[in-house]
């Protein structure tokens, strides 16, 4: 057989596709698609706060949240060689936020600050985090040039932080454990379908949360050994939309205003749950079936695969527009 014929990988520019870090690369990076891929990148999920945070004297290019923990994530951005600026700017924001994760983007690290990078994650506490990330693009042929991140520093021990963050120091009952088999099992499934909406990190809980593209939103997977509708024993799961920010009752209100049409979007009817000594709302579709049963996990992540993508696009753009 003969060996098909092969591109050449090559790197190009980033000037060639962002002439301007604050009017192209910084509003390219806001988008949830590129914001995944840098979540991806450093294993935190990231959800678009705002452009140009003002911290003190300063201003953010993007503060995100981790929607898994609600801690703040700040990026600063660089289309160039590191330098002292952007490091002095960093410290600011450490010392500003108090309780951060730091990503700082550029063309290209010194040694002097990678070090810093390095020294700061080894002198601070868990409460800040820093990573250093060089962009780069390439391209084969005349095709559109593709981006990859590459962490340059990072906080220490954090790739095993990452893969045991759940169980560190804890044990676990039967249930717990295989709770966090089914995510394990869904996350792979909703990858290998190539689903557009991402899954966290699994652990050993009755939810799995996904972003839908706003702070103070998400999607959530439940399993629950409690029947939401006869309010007794017995199990289901369900898609439910999370509403948990400042504004989450008033934008809870505007959403059930348009409760019929978003029915009959998804072709459902929803449970509209607005308690009123909480602060958390949600908006839920359910299913009877006895997850307890590994034979009925197919038919599980099945139902939850539909149901959370209908919410995704049924309510994202409404999210957006409030």
């Amino acid at each position: 057989m003969a060996t098909k014929e092969l591109g050449r990988l090559k790197e190009v520019s980033l000037r060639e596709a962002w002439e301007s870090e604050a009017s192209d690369f910084t509003p390219w990076l806001a988008k949830e698609e590129n914001l995944r891929l840098l979540g991806e990148t450093i294993g935190i999920e990231l959800e678009l706060e705002s452009q140009e945070k003002g911290v003190g004297p300063f201003r953010a290019d993007l503060l995100c949240k981790d929607p898994s923990d609600g801690s703040w994530v700040l990026i600063e951005n660089q289309l160039e060689k590191t330098n002292h600026t952007h490091l002095g700017q960093l410290i600011t924001y450490a010392a500003g936020l108090n309780a951060v994760t730091i990503v700082w983007i550029s063309e290209k690290f010194t040694e002097e600050h990678r070090a810093a990078l390095d020294w700061m994650n080894e002198k601070t506490d868990e409460k800040i985090r820093l990573f250093g990330i060089e962009v780069k693009l390439f391209q084969i042929g005349n095709s559109p040039p593709a981006p990859r991140f590459e962490v340059i520093s990072q906080p220490n021990d954090w790739t095993q932080t990452v893969q045991h963050s759940a169980e560190s120091g804890r044990e676990y009952s039967e249930h717990k454990l295989l709770q966090k088999k089914f995510w394990q099992e869904f996350r792979q499934f909703m990858e290998e379908k190539e689903s557009f909406v991402r899954c966290q990190k699994p652990a050993p809980q009755h939810w799995l949360t996904s972003s839908i593209g706003r702070s103070g939103f998400h999607l959530a997977s439940i399993l629950s050994l409690w029947n939401s509708v006869t309010d007794k024993k017995g199990p289901e799961i369900r898609a439910d939309l999370i509403l948990n920010g400042p504004n989450a009752k008033e934008d809870f209100a505007a959403l059930e205003k348009q409760k019929d049409a978003v029915e009959k979007a998804l072709g459902t009817n929803l449970n509209w749950h607005n308690p009123e000594n909480k602060h958390m709302c949600r908006v839920s579709a359910r299913k009877d079936i006895n997850f307890l049963d590994e034979k009925k996990w197919s038919e599980c992540f099945e139902w939850l695969k539909q149901n959370l993508e209908a919410m995704h696009r049924v309510f994202g753009p409404r999210i957006k527009a409030l």
